[in-house]
């Protein structure tokens, strides 16, 4: 067995810690270490962790650097073969582990792998971030099997189906350590959201595989941190869209991509201005100013990048799909249009 390393990214997360921490240590015994890092929390995180599960390592980072930079930092402090990004607020399941570690064994180009993804308070179905497996249309809108948008699916043993996907969500993802250093690690510019589908797509860009494993499953509870409707999430993921666009398509599909998604964005923003209020629109427009601000820096972050992979890519625009077309479920996507056989 490889070595491996559980870490939870905490931020005043204690309640969290103290509901599900135990049961992820019965679940996974000796097949490797638990560690939490620590994002600088004000609330009694640290000394709940002394207090009541003094084995657990904690890595304390100095300030909260969002996700991205909270896991770089500690990650540069972990040894193992393979690294488990995971969410405070899941709960794992008994030989949760093995199954994906395995697979991952079993094929050296595959870089990492996200397990099934159920929803902690809705058990019976899949949960918004995940799912089972994550993917990415042509003009940057990710989606998952078992969620389009906010339509979420039952899970009735329709994806139970060992497959390539574009990303694993960043809720559970197994990485091999080697890779996440040789690449570069998460960006950390995204603060929060989306960094894990940059990283992903990297892995493609340079030839390894991202896969969804079935028969490791997790439940979570999502939005611990930033709930769906907060003005805030809005922001990161209009920007972090953005940024993931321009930092890793070919030069080919910039103007053609870029040219919709500014239709596309305006259109969202008007939609939030009738129906969530003005800080979500003013979110998007944020959005927008902060990507272009970056972009000096987002250029010499493209230059430096190997570019290419648009097979991890749905070969359509599933905001049509969905709204227009009608489709809501992932099965009535056409197949033809997702990785090339």
């Amino acid at each position: 067995m490889p070595s491996v390393a559980i870490v939870i990214l905490n931020w005043n997360g204690k309640k969290y810690l103290e509901q599900f921490l135990p049961s992820l240590i019965e679940h996974t015994g000796s097949d490797a270490v638990i560690i939490v890092a620590d994002n600088a929390s004000t609330d009694d995180s640290l000394s709940f962790l002394k207090t009541n599960l003094p084995s657990i390592r904690v890595i304390q980072n100095e300030t909260n650097g969002g996700f991205a930079r909270g896991y770089n930092l500690a990650l540069k402090q972990v040894e193992a073969d393979y690294y488990v990004l995971l969410n405070s607020d899941i709960e794992v399941t008994e030989n949760w582990l093995k199954p994906v570690i395995s697979m991952m064994e079993e094929d050296e180009k595959i870089g990492a792998c996200q397990p099934k993804i159920r929803s902690f308070h809705h058990r019976n179905s899949f949960e918004y971030a995940g799912a089972a497996g994550g993917y990415i249309d042509e003009y940057g809108y990710p989606f998952c099997r078992g969620r389009l948008f906010l339509t979420i699916e039952e899970d009735n043993g329709q994806y139970d189906d060992t497959v390539e996907i574009s990303w694993a969500s960043g809720a559970c993802m197994f990485v091999r350590s080697k890779l996440f250093h040789q690449l570069g690690g998460l960006d950390e510019d995204f603060f929060a959201h989306m960094e894990e589908i940059d990283f992903c797509w990297r892995l493609h860009n340079y030839g390894y595989r991202v896969m969804y494993c079935p028969g490791s499953t997790v439940y979570h509870i999502g939005g611990g941190t930033l709930p769906k409707a907060s003005w805030r999430k809005t922001y990161f993921n209009f920007r972090n869209n953005f940024m993931l666009l321009y930092k890793n398509l070919p030069s080919k599909y910039l103007f053609k991509v870029f040219a919709l998604r500014l239709i596309l964005d305006t259109v969202a923003a008007m939609k939030f201005l009738f129906q969530a209020g003005f800080k979500n629109f003013w979110a998007v427009a944020r959005a927008h100013m902060s990507f272009y601000k970056a972009l000096p820096s987002l250029r010499k972050k493209r230059k430096k990048l190997k570019h290419g992979s648009m097979k991890m890519m749905y070969k359509r625009n599933i905001v049509f799909e969905y709204y227009l077309r009608g489709k809501k479920h992932f099965s009535q996507l056409d197949p033809e249009k997702f990785f090339p056989k």
